[in-house]
């Protein structure tokens, strides 16, 4: 098998399997770190911090798990080493997750989910730009969209095996400790991943046509659009510091909810990634506006209200992970992928974690003006939304008359 995938490293079916591959390594690692995420906002209250602590926490989380995201994509265009980066981002990723049964108090416990975030910032540009080389084939939607399902299903089991030990154990560090064994399972098809596919580049049959000495034009705008979504989008322990706090979501239910987030993640992933690769970004704007209400649900409803914004929260979710990075690969070369995927998560992060670090605030000063902020920011994105599928389309008509081919980003149009 090793013999023939070297042999025809531009075939769609070893393209596919490379896919599939990663997604495997996704699934089980998002078993791993998505199970903890689950509820590690209740662990933090556990060990005495306050929902600023919570909010800030999430956010600067999310600030150092994207921001560097820039720096690993940028070593890894440059050296051309996207398994070295990859492989140590998810070794710091996944081995810090069960480490967290060790701490004693809040403030190893955040540092510890600081260490797994700085790990997925190593590995996540590599990881995609890799993606991106393969699902060149396949349909950046369809590939990437795939990928997410896979990941997702890891996210989906993972909380529900935690809220087993919940349920008979109510322990914690329990919990976090089991997580080892996703963990070593991931890190081990990671390894065999790069041993069938040493080198995933040569993937991509061809490389884009437009603007290949650097981003296209509505690159930036598009950065300003994700901005307003990731500055909206609450973190999930924040939000299930307040479905614990207030009570209205029994302790076992929280990390099933988060379960069923992500599968819709998954599901939303696959409906979205089919649709792109058929009318371009243009579902990029349904997927925005669909999620906006997930907000008042979550923080001003009951138990029902509390799964329909889950559900809303995991579509959100679901277009952030497969749709947002298909339409990075489609506006930028290939000689910067890890730059470019690295550009849109810095961007991104940064906005996530002033987001999250201003809700974590106005969640202990008034939930209403929290809620009143998420969803006006989230709406502001979508005119932006719409420029920017203007425009792409008007420059991929554009250069298909000057050419007869507006490469990777026909698929964008």
């Amino acid at each position: 098998m090793v013999a023939y995938l070297n042999q025809k490293p531009d075939s769609h079916r070893s393209a596919t399997i490379f896919v599939v591959l990663l997604g495997v390594v996704s699934l089980f690692a998002d078993m791993t770190y998505e199970s903890a995420r689950s509820i590690t906002g209740p662990f933090l209250a556990l060990l005495g911090a306050s929902a600023t602590v919570v909010g800030v926490t999430a956010g600067l989380g999310e600030l150092l798990g994207y921001s560097l995201r820039f720096v690993s994509g940028r070593i890894a265009d440059r050296t051309g080493r996207y398994w070295v980066v990859t492989i140590f981002g998810y070794c710091l990723n996944l081995l810090a997750v069960p480490a967290l049964a060790l701490a004693g108090n809040w403030q190893l416990a955040i540092l510890l989910m600081f260490l797994e975030r700085i790990g997925k910032a190593m590995r996540n540009p590599p990881r995609d730009a890799m993606l991106s080389f393969a699902s060149e084939r396949m349909g950046r939607g369809w590939g990437f969209a795939l990928h997410e399902a896979m990941d997702q299903t890891g996210a989906t089991l993972g909380p529900l095996i935690v809220a087993v030990v919940m349920y008979f154990h109510n322990d914690h560090r329990l919990s976090f400790a089991i997580l080892l064994i996703p963990a070593l399972v991931s890190l081990g098809v990671l390894m065999a991943a790069r041993a069938l596919y040493p080198h995933p580049r040569n993937l991509e049959s061809k490389t884009p046509q437009l603007d290949t000495h650097g981003y296209a034009r509505p690159f930036w705008l598009y950065l300003a659009a994700t901005a307003c979504i990731a500055a909206g989008f609450a973190d999930y322990p924040l939000i299930a510091y307040h479905f614990w706090k207030v009570c209205t979501i029994p302790p076992e239910w929280i990390p099933i909810l988060y379960s069923i987030a992500m599968g819709v993640d998954g599901l939303a992933a696959l409906a979205f990634g089919r649709l792109y690769d058929r009318v371009g970004m243009s579902v990029l704007i349904v997927a925005a506006a669909i999620a906006v209400p997930f907000a008042p649900l979550v923080f001003f409803g009951g138990f029902g209200a509390g799964l329909a914004g889950a559900v809303l929260w995991g579509i959100g979710m679901g277009s952030q992970e497969s749709v947002m990075k298909a339409a990075v690969a489609s506006m930028s070369p290939v000689n910067l992928r890890g730059t470019a995927f690295g550009t849109f998560n810095m961007s991104f992060g940064i906005f996530w974690f002033l987001g999250s670090t201003l809700m974590g605030a106005l969640y202990d000063y008034s939930i209403m003006v929290l809620v009143i902020f998420s969803v006006v920011i989230q709406l502001t994105s979508l005119p932006l939304l719409y420029i920017v599928t203007r425009r792409v389309t008007l420059q991929c008509n554009n250069t298909m008359k000057g050419d007869g081919t507006g490469g990777d980003m026909g698929n964008a149009s």
